[in-house]
């Protein structure tokens, strides 16, 4: 279709709404023009988003193209008249709410670093961390400052195939003692970079999400995970999780696991269709279930509707750091029910 027949199609669209919106009852029946112009609103509602934009694009171009004044004001109104605007509406209120929520897991990113530098910052960097054998803090905190590096390159540069944080120059300083200084800097050039990104943006990432939005929410799992591992070395416990960024980690980790080479081959293996996996916080009432089978797994919030052929129920940060296998299935912070093995199986596999 041409652009000389769009146009005098949008130009005739629109002089007929306008005439039917602006016509009094003596010309015509209020109820008559109310039904035309439902009846061609509901027609265009069949269109998809982006013919309805560019329909909305050539009524506006009608408009603008007669002088101002009242005339073209009332052609201005024919997109709201025929609720053109309304997917625009509402993506541009998606999109707000895709940043708020983005930069809510940047905030939560921000402080749990400062907490893990605190945490670490006069500790003897040889302590052992016995939820990471072989290493100390010194490693634990190297390990930390490289994943907050790593993901600010990709959330800054962006690139379309996979980047290893091993590629990157690092820079750590010689003294370990010197270390939690050191993570400030790559935690803050992180935040800096992730609260500068389009949320949607595109970018190569591990997982099932291939946008910038991925990067706040791996790296806000990996820094709540290792203050974890470094409050567990210093104190023997970790420190009580917030119930919504526990959950939010744990669904980071489901929805990654089966993009982990690690994870996703011995899964496919493992010999458990059709066993249901149940996780129930106690604290916030969040229910995961997991379904093996299929080559590997499948999950959902909630119950599914089906019985679990083995549940935990423990805090959410708890179930998180289970999953990670930083506490043992067997610590008292567990209530298990049905059959052990299968979350023994789940857990000598699926551990990021």
């Amino acid at each position: 279709m041409s652009d000389a027949l769009l146009n005098a199609l949008a130009d005739a669209l629109a002089g007929l709404v306008t005439a039917v919106e602006t016509s009094d009852e003596d010309t015509l029946d209020p109820d008559t023009a109310g039904r035309w112009l439902e009846g061609t609103a509901h027609a265009l509602s069949g269109l998809g988003r982006t013919d309805r934009s560019t329909l909305d694009g050539l009524l506006r171009a009608t408009a603008l193209r007669r002088p101002p004044g009242p005339s073209r004001d009332e052609l201005l109104r024919v997109t709201a008249v025929l609720r053109l605007t309304e997917d625009a509406a509402q993506d541009a209120q998606d999109a707000q709410d895709a940043q708020d929520a983005h930069l809510a897991v940047v905030d939560a990113v921000a402080e749990r670093a400062v907490r893990y530098a605190d945490t670490v910052r006069d500790a003897d960097p040889a302590t052992p961390v016995p939820t990471c054998p072989g290493w100390t803090l010194a490693h634990l905190t190297r390990h930390l400052g490289t994943v907050h590096d790593w993901a600010a390159h990709l959330v800054t540069v962006r690139p379309a195939t996979r980047v290893r944080a091993g590629d990157l120059a690092l820079d750590p300083p010689a003294d370990p003692s010197s270390y939690a200084d050191w993570f400030s800097v790559h935690a803050e050039g992180f935040t800096t970079a992730a609260r500068a990104a389009d949320p949607a943006a595109p970018v190569w990432s591990p997982g099932a999400d291939p946008s910038v939005r991925h990067y706040p929410r791996h790296v806000l799992a990996e820094t709540v995970v290792h203050l974890a591992d470094a409050e567990i070395a210093l104190t023997g416990t970790a420190a009580p999780l917030d119930p919504g960024t526990a959950a939010d980690a744990l669904d980071h980790f489901l929805t990654t696991a089966p993009h982990v080479p690690w994870i996703a081959e011995p899964l496919a293996h493992l010999d458990r269709d059709g066993a249901v996996l149940r996780l129930v916080a106690r604290d916030s009432g969040v229910v995961w279930t997991l379904v093996l089978g299929g080559g590997g797994f499948s999950w959902s919030r909630g119950s599914g509707g089906v019985e679990p052929t083995a549940s935990v129920t423990a805090d959410a940060g708890e179930l998180l750091l289970l999953m990670h296998r930083r506490y043992p299935a067997d610590d008292h912070r567990f209530t298990l029910a049905g059959d052990r093995d299968v979350l023994n199986d789940w857990l000598t596999v699926a551990a990021l």
